[in-house]
């Protein structure tokens, strides 16, 4: 049986190292941890050609942390949890069954933290990416006020109800986006491949075009001749706009206008109140103080006005205002949305109103979403019909004309 070298150390935290005969390397670190030993290396022995080569993979190479990995381990960490299984258990139990890579070597090492003394919270704090500042205050209030579990739940049920608004709003943007990029590809390769076939057709003819005609084949040698110049044009436009987007005031500018857009403006509004009720109402029910929780709800808006509103209602409740009088004059938020967290102020059940609150702005974007997709079903359809129909029916007309002529003739 082959041969392991580890280096580890104990739960006193005495370092260890030594070797252990073991199928393979997981069943090596399967049998150091029976023996009370956290291991920081493990190697096989033997020479060269037996050696374990471990070369690490690139950072951009290895598969993120989605979602939906989040949400199963939450889910089933909370379980645990509450079936009375020790903290360390549940971690290695979790990054064994990981499917994803990534996440099952996060586990790992969050695991070790925790084993070597770190509290739970602490240990998440080494993974940014995966663990975002919400989860990571939730899990520190739920290990100081002894309902983990309880808050491991809350956090599932949130990232669930997060996701499905963020898909929701994706698939109300891509939709349309999608389709004029398509229809822009394909009026593209009519224009540069298609109508300079039917132009070198139409020249032997002799005779003057239609105007719909004339005009097409303007447009395709327009193109033909500025086909450079416009692709560049393009991407020099995009990276400026994404330049200008991830500066402050950029991104202030371009969510105003995003705010104030017919119809998505108002679907956009309703999405970043959902967020932010079901956030804040998420993280006070969970015991995080109310301005940690504000801070938090104002870096995960998305929205850069949104954020100032928050941050100005979070410095507002610092000088001993309430929430919902500085929420109001910030003029961003729905007038009964102001009124409804007054309502919970003023019974001592913010986090129950503001839950509802979420609740029925979600049940709005569900709404608006299903309205938006079957106003621009129809819309598509006819914008599509009237570019590329018209295309082909223009470059048809000569040829009707010249039926016309032979059977007049």
């Amino acid at each position: 049986m082959p041969k392991f070298a580890y280096e580890g150390r104990t739960s006193s935290g005495e370092s260890r190292s030594g070797e252990v005969e073991a199928e393979n390397i997981e069943a090596a670190r399967s049998r150091l941890r029976s023996m009370q030993i956290s291991a920081t290396s493990v190697s096989k022995k033997g020479g060269l050609l037996d050696a374990e080569i471990n070369i690490p993979t690139p950072e951009f190479m290895k598969p993120k942390v989605g979602i939906k990995d989040l949400v199963i381990f939450t889910r089933q960490f909370a379980t645990m949890i509450d079936s009375g299984l020790p903290l360390v258990q549940c971690l290695d139990i979790q990054a064994k069954q990981a499917p994803n890579p990534t996440f099952r070597e996060e586990l790992s090492a969050i695991k070790d933290t925790v084993e070597s003394g770190s509290t739970f919270a602490d240990a998440l704090r080494k993974y940014p990416k995966t663990f975002d500042e919400l989860y990571r205050n939730m899990v520190a209030a739920g290990e100081v006020g002894g309902i983990l579990d309880t808050i491991l739940n809350r956090l599932a049920l949130y990232l669930e109800k997060a996701d499905k608004l963020k898909r929701q709003i994706k698939g109300a943007m891509m939709y349309p986006l999608v389709t004029i990029v398509v229809a822009g590809a394909v009026v593209s390769v009519l224009l540069l491949k298609v109508v300079p076939t039917f132009e070198t057709m139409f020249a032997e003819f002799g005779s003057s075009l239609p105007a719909p005609t004339q005009f097409v084949i303007d447009m395709s040698k327009w193109l033909q001749a500025n086909f450079l110049f416009i692709m560049v044009s393009l991407t020099v436009i995009f990276m400026g706009f994404r330049y200008f987007y991830r500066t402050p005031p950029g991104k202030l500018v371009i969510d105003k206008m995003m705010l104030k857009a017919p119809v998505f403006g108002d679907l956009l509004t309703k999405v970043a109140v959902a967020r932010f009720c079901r956030t804040l109402g998420t993280m006070i029910a969970s015991g995080v103080p109310i301005l940690e929780a504000l801070d938090i709800c104002g870096r995960t808006a998305g929205n850069k006005v949104i954020e100032n509103a928050v941050n100005t209602v979070r410095d507002s409740i610092a000088e001993g205002r309430t929430i919902s009088e500085p929420l109001s004059e910030t003029g961003v938020f729905p007038e009964m949305v102001c009124q409804m967290i007054h309502v919970g102020e003023a019974t001592g059940a913010i986090d129950v109103m503001l839950n509802k609150v979420a609740d029925f702005y979600e049940e709005e974007v569900d709404q608006a979403v299903d309205n938006l997709t079957s106003m621009l079903e129809p819309l598509i359809m006819v914008f599509l019909g009237v570019i590329i129909g018209g295309l082909v029916i223009a470059m048809y007309l000569p040829i009707f004309s010249m039926a016309s002529s032979i059977g007049a003739a």
